[in-house]
């Protein structure tokens, strides 16, 4: 026989669970990174809404300059009466003095609109199909940022209309986080979450990466396709979403966790006790598609069915949907929302005015500034995935989001400083400073949201994860909306001042983080009960009463008291 491919023999070393794990893992990847792809076009067209206002013959001034105000217009073309020369100062009503109000104001109506909605989409996500909910979202968000752009090709100049579009995709696209999250948790376990979900949480970054990049190709000549070809793309993804999107590993009869002891697991409905062998009639029965489920490790059972009874459980509410006031008092849950608060504002600052402070220091056109600017994310990519590694290494969530908020306000400082030095400079903390800004956004959105949202108190409640996520999401996303607006307010005196703001809320983020009394949320209760007795045991009345219950929960394994 002929040996098999070295291909064939790769494909085949993995299991079915391993494949749908792998499966899920990059389609809710590629499935959020496309959201944020659509987000990153407004911060890359800032620098074409509103130009510098100067004749095409003569040499373009330094941004920000002191003459730059008086060289300003507040009307489109302006016709130098000397020269005869045209002169380009943006797309009205951004070609104004007070642009960067006006751009600020597009900002926080997108950002406000999300934070709002996300206090709701959670609870509305818990009680509809994950998979219809998100594809509505990514449908309707592609078809408002192609809107977007349209206002291009329309010769639209209503900041009534910019305003009103972005509200609408601010709140259309609340549907995607904690979907995907949830969808994300309900494939992985508690091991290794940290790691797993600092690899997955990349797509923040990547999405911003391709957002940059798409709309940095058309800004110059036709920005409104940097909005309209991202919008298809969300499109796209949303009909992906639809025909692929698996939500749990249940409707295919796979298990959820790989469990590390396979004599024991529970799912806060049933129980199941080993029992004597039955008669081989009852070991022809079928098996309950559920029960299968979750006693499938690699494809094999662990137990034989005969050995398997199904008792009521004691957890008759573990499928009632949590409320909003019981989200909250899970222990962690307010502290770290607050901490997400401020370490949002200034990754959301970053995100939505970086580009626009690149051109002002270092004096490049908007579709450079925009390809420098994905540094910053690259840098994220690697502090995200750090974060989840320490964290996962020492078991301490919050240890680990405190430590990279300390080292992320000296940083900044001196991003202020030395950006200012040249391109070299401004690469080097870019990268630095995307790294220690992105890692606790990301396990805090992630790792920990997901740890809370199974914590011990909830008591096998699985319907608690989304409405957990997105308040924890929705408090953050406050922070998010304040930065852009706060720095389309202060920028006008100076950006130094915009930093000295970010490192404040730095600082913030860092108090809110130590006010957590105990470490990052404990292990989530049990989901599954098994009691296990040996062969022999069963006839021992004895060893029936000495016999000790265990629990497995997310690949955990320890004694029930």
């Amino acid at each position: 026989m002929a040996p098999l491919p070295m291909g064939v023999r790769f494909i085949i070393s993995f299991s079915r669970d391993q494949w749908y794990r792998a499966f899920i893992f990059m389609l809710t990847f590629l499935l959020y990174a496309s959201f944020h792809l659509s987000r990153k076009p407004i911060s890359i067209v800032k620098g074409e809404l509103h130009k510098q206002c100067a004749a095409a013959d003569e040499p373009e001034p330094r941004f920000g300059g002191p003459s730059s105000s008086t060289r300003r217009s507040p009307t489109h073309w302006l016709l130098n009466n000397e020269t005869e020369t045209e002169t380009d100062c943006g797309w009205a009503p951004f070609d104004k003095n007070n642009y960067q109000q006006l751009l600020g104001a597009l900002d926080y109506a997108f950002l406000c609109a999300y934070a709002i909605g996300m206090y709701l989409s959670g609870i509305i996500g818990e009680r509809l199909p994950i998979r219809y909910y998100l594809t509505f979202g990514m449908l309707a968000s592609g078809a408002f940022t192609a809107l977007f752009g349209l206002g291009y090709f329309y010769n639209i100049h209503s900041l009534g209309f910019y305003v009103v579009t972005q509200i609408i995709n601010g709140l259309v696209q609340t549907t995607g986080w904690p979907s995907v999250v949830t969808c994300l948790s309900n494939w992985f376990g508690k091991g290794r979450r940290g790691l797993i979900m600092g690899i997955w949480n990349s797509h923040t970054s990547v999405g911003n990466i391709l957002g940059s990049l798409i709309a940095g190709y058309w800004v110059s000549t036709c920005w409104g396709l940097s909005f309209i070809v991202p919008g298809a793309i969300v499109g796209a993804m949303g009909i992906v979403c639809f025909l692929f999107l698996i939500e749990h590993p249940k409707d295919i009869k796979c298990s959820s966790t790989l469990p590390t002891h396979p004599r024991a697991s529970e799912n806060g409905i049933n129980r199941f006790r080993v029992q004597k062998q039955t008669t081989h009639s009852e070991k022809n029965g079928p098996l309950d598609p559920e029960l299968q489920c979750l006693l499938l490790s690699d494809g094999k059972s662990p137990l034989h069915p005969s050995h398997i009874v199904v008792l009521p459980g004691d957890r008759t509410s573990s499928m009632a949907a949590i409320s909003f006031t019981g989200a909250l008092r899970i222990p962690g849950v307010i502290e770290f929302s607050l901490c997400l608060l401020f370490a949002k504002l200034v990754s959301y600052t970053f995100l939505f005015w970086l580009p626009l402070y690149i051109t002002n220091v270092d004096h490049l056109d908007a579709k450079k500034a925009g390809e420098l600017s994905t540094l910053f994310d690259v840098g994220g990519i690697f502090g995200g995935i750090l974060a989840g590694v320490i964290s996962d290494r020492l078991e301490k969530r919050a240890s680990t989001c405190g430590l990279m908020l300390l080292l992320a306000a000296p940083t900044l400082y001196v991003f202020s400083s030395v950006s200012k030095m040249g391109l070299e400079a401004t690469i080097a903390m870019l990268l630095l400073s995307g790294a220690l800004v992105s890692g606790p956004y990301a396990l805090i959105t992630t790792a920990v949201s997901a740890d809370l949202g199974t914590h011990k108190s909830l008591k096998g409640n699985s319907h608690a994860l989304s409405t957990v996520t997105a308040i924890i999401d929705g408090t953050g996303s406050v922070g998010a909306a304040l930065g852009p607006l706060l720095a389309g307010l202060i920028s006008p005196s100076g950006w130094s001042n915009v930093f000295y703001m970010l490192m404040f809320a730095d600082a913030c983020a860092l108090l809110a983080e130590g006010a957590l009394t105990s470490e990052s949320p404990g292990a989530p209760g049990p989901i599954f009960h098994i009691t296990v007795f040996g062969k022999d045991e069963t006839k021992d009345p004895v060893m029936k009463r000495k016999a000790r219950p265990f629990h497995v929960h997310l690949g955990a394994t320890r004694k029930l008291p």
